[in-house]
């Protein structure tokens, strides 16, 4: 019998138990990203994770696409009150006023770094200084790293709400600034 890490006869990192975090695991945990509206996707759901599973953020992601413009942050920063009473009514996001208001004022922060480094991108993989950050044989996962705290640090004085150290690397993690695959996980040397 399989274990939930190792279903189908692969290794996989132990928290991929199920058929969605495997789909997620296998397809997109920690590949490096370089798309801004991805960034911008993984930043605001990353932040409604905060206190919940991420299993329930990937249940929600396709009304979360639909519910804030597939992430276009251009569209979420002009968001306004009325938008936001109407996102407090969909129950396929998580509704929670604090998280819906700082994704509006995350998305403004979100395009003043664009506007100042010409792409989130280019801003947020100077953390790592441009390559992925990998884990260590028989080093632990950690819940937040310097490189986090630094990331946290800069987002919260350019303006971003729900970006605390641990909410940045689990950021981190979901993008490919750093690679937290267990190194006997199929895809530690994938990517």
């Amino acid at each position: 019998m399989n274990s939930p890490g190792s279903i189908t006869g692969v290794r996989r990192c132990h928290w991929a138990g199920t058929e969605l975090s495997i789909a997620y695991h296998d397809r997109e945990w920690g590949v490096p990203v370089h798309d801004d509206r991805t960034l911008f996707e993984f930043l605001i759901l990353e932040g409604a994770q905060a206190g919940l599973s991420w299993e329930t953020i990937l249940r929600k992601r396709d009304n979360y696409r639909a519910a804030f413009n597939n992430f276009d942050p251009r569209t979420v920063a002009k968001y306004d009150q009325r938008k936001v009473a109407k996102l407090l009514d969909d129950a396929g996001i998580i509704r929670n006023r604090l998280k819906i208001n700082a994704a509006v004022l995350n998305a403004k922060a979100f395009l003043a770094i664009q506007k100042e480094f010409g792409s989130f991108d280019a801003y947020v993989w100077r953390f790592v200084g441009g390559r992925t950050i990998k884990r260590k044989r028989g080093s632990l996962i950690q819940a937040h790293t310097p490189e986090s705290d630094l990331l946290s640090r800069d987002l919260i004085q350019r303006g971003f709400k729900f970006v605390g150290s641990t909410i940045c690397y689990s950021f981190m993690q979901a993008v490919g600034l750093v690679n937290d695959h267990e190194v006997n996980c199929f895809r530690y040397h994938q990517v």
